[in-house]
Formats: structure tokens, sequence, C-alpha cells
């Protein structure tokens, strides 16, 4: 355990950090994970879609439609970990099915997953210090794994899959994430770090040998690759998603 929180904490790319993790977690019979993060949560809404961290190793035939069509809205166990934290043994769908506390679409949700084989497992919601953000992870059991057979597993190794997780979480939020559709120039993210650093559009310009219109030009692109209204918004989203004062490889 001490030797794999060592490789765990030492990767250098999300990539590198969930190859690792998936393969970790298939050792104790979770061979399909999906993980999801905002800060953009609000209300009732989690944020803009695009400006998730998502990853998963499920077959895209589940995830398009899980992720993509957007079922994880009305999915009995990510309602569970908006309004908890820690972590859930998937057993309690049974008891919701029995007292009959599902919502219509809580339960279509449900048989979709059962007819992709995603019948067992466990839900891990992480502690947050902001009310706006929030993640969690699913973790799906092998097909052909019950739930009391994983539970089974989960009473002898819960603690350490929990502490696995959280680690994994903590390093997933150091780590630069690009969402789809988000990414930025090296120009832009530089205009971007000197923004940060307090800098003027003539100084900025000044250091990057640019016009203030070449300048503002950068900027204007960074804003509408990260769909804000401000360049202090762009700021505070590329610094969220560790875009911004990154080593170059």
């Amino acid at each position: 355990m001490k030797s794999f929180l060592h490789r765990m904490s030492n990767c250098q790319t999300i990539e590198e950090l969930w190859e690792l993790h998936t393969r970790k977690m298939a050792e104790y019979g979770f061979d399909r994970l999906i993980y999801g993060f905002t800060r953009y949560r609000s209300g009732n809404s989690l944020g803009d879609p695009e400006d998730f961290i998502i990853l998963t190793n499920h077959d895209r035939s589940y995830a398009d439609v899980f992720m993509g069509e957007q079922h994880y809205v009305h999915a009995p166990m990510v309602n569970w970990a908006l309004a908890n934290e820690g972590a859930c043994s998937w057993g309690i769908l049974a008891q919701m099915l029995e007292s009959h506390t599902l919502t219509p679409a809580e339960q279509r949700v449900l048989e979709f997953n059962y007819s992709m084989g995603v019948t067992a497992g466990y839900t891990i919601s992480f502690k947050s210090v902001s009310a706006r953000s929030k993640g969690a992870i699913a973790l799906t059991a092998r097909q052909g794994i019950s739930q009391a057979e994983i539970d089974a597993v989960w009473k002898e190794h819960g603690a350490d899959i929990h502490l696995l997780n959280n680690v994994a979480h903590l390093k997933i939020l150091t780590l630069p994430y690009t969402a789809p559709n988000r990414s930025l120039t090296k120009r832009q993210r530089e205009a971007l770090e000197w923004v940060g650093d307090g800098k003027t559009m003539q100084d900025i310009a000044i250091i990057m040998g640019l016009t203030s219109a070449t300048v503002e030009k950068h900027l204007r692109l960074a804003r509408e690759a990260l769909a804000v209204e401000t360049t202090a918004q762009a700021v505070l989203k590329a610094a969220f998603a560790n875009q911004m004062f990154i080593l170059e490889a």
C-alpha cells in the first residue's frame, strides 16, 4: 500500500493516475469506474457539463448514454452523493425499490444500468470545503459479482479502498485538466498568467513583445475558449483547471 501511494502521488498526468487507479480498483473487483467533479455547483444545478472533470473506463455504449444523455441527473446514487459524504453500498437501491421511494426517472436509470450490467458496487462522495464544489466516484463491481459478495470485499478492504480513492481524488485536483473545447493556446495561457500576476495591458504587451491589441485578442480568445464573460473569470477558471503556471514537458 505504501509503495502504491508513492507511485500515485508521483503521477504527472491525469491519464497516468487514472490508468494506475483503475488497475488497482480492478484488483478489488471494481472493473468499471466513473469519477466526476465540479467546481460550479449552484442550487440544484451542477453547472455546465463542459466544465466537469469526468473520468471513466466504462464502455462507450454505457458512458455515452449515462453521461452524454445526462442520465446521471436522475441516477439514485448520484443524488445520494450530492446529499452525503463517505461511502455507500448500492445495496440501498434494493431498499429504495422495496419501499417505492424511487421516482419514475430514477427507476428508468436503474433499469438502464441493469441492462448494461451495472448492478453492484459502491459510491464514494468526497468531502468538500466549498459549497460550490462536489466530487464522487462510482465503483462498479465486475459482472457476475453480487452485491452481497462485493459487500464482503468492502467489509475486509473498505478502509483501504476508501483511502485510495480519497488520495486519487485529491491528486486529480492538482493536475492539469482540459475539458473538451476548453483548451488554451500557449499565448492565451501566458497572457492570462500575466493578468493573474496583476500586470496591466501595457505591461503585458511589453513583456510578451506584442501590441496591446494583440494581447487583448489573446485574452478575448481565452474568454471564448473558457466560455466566460470577463478576463477575471477566465483567470479563475484556468486556475481551477490547473491550466496556468504549469511546467511544460
